[in-house]
């Protein structure tokens, strides 16, 4: 007997979604709980980088990854994948930047298309944990640090010295 492959029917997303149950509560009930959801995606995707809390930005992460990859994966023929992005993005023009500036973009990558940085906390000040939600690729400064540059690090410190021994000894050959 001949049985579908399963995983062609949907994307798979590349992040890790976690499987316990979040604690977002809206006044509004779920419906308003969904339209933050949706500011949030749209917002990501109009400034490619927001700061929120972290529980937010761990849900709407997967929503602005599904969206990406449906996007990647079907087009913006498919009439599905447009009610989508209809739905996620509140702001209509946002829909040609998914499908003209992203979808180039992220189309031959092969991890994840956001990135999610764990921001610093005021103190004294609110408890909830912040974090920073990025598209990959965005024009802004990258925040993770580059260590290599470091001059206190091991290796460097040791070739600094191997430079100035090899200086030292080819000025000792030229006074000789």
């Amino acid at each position: 007997m001949n049985q579908a492959d399963v995983t062609k029917l949907m994307s798979q997303l590349r992040i890790a979604i976690r499987p316990n149950k979040r604690n977002l509560k809206n006044s509004d009930g779920p419906e308003g709980r969904l339209l933050k959801l949706r500011k949030t995606v749209t917002a990501l995707v109009k400034h490619e980088r927001i700061e929120l809390f972290y529980n937010r930005a761990d849900e709407a992460r997967g929503y602005a990854e599904l969206l990406i990859s449906n996007a990647i994966r079907h087009g913006d023929r498919h009439k599905a994948t447009m009610e989508l992005a209809d739905y996620w993005l509140l702001e209509k023009q946002l829909t040609h930047k998914l499908f003209k500036v992203l979808v180039p973009r992220f189309e031959n990558y092969n991890v994840s298309y956001t990135r999610m940085y764990n921001a610093p906390r005021d103190y004294p000040g609110i408890y909830y944990r912040q974090s920073v939600l990025e598209l990959r690729g965005n024009p802004y400064p990258s925040l993770s640090t580059d260590h290599s540059q470091n001059r206190n690090l091991l290796h460097n410190v040791l070739l600094d010295e191997a430079r100035k021994e090899f200086r030292r000894k080819k000025l000792s050959e030229l006074v000789n």
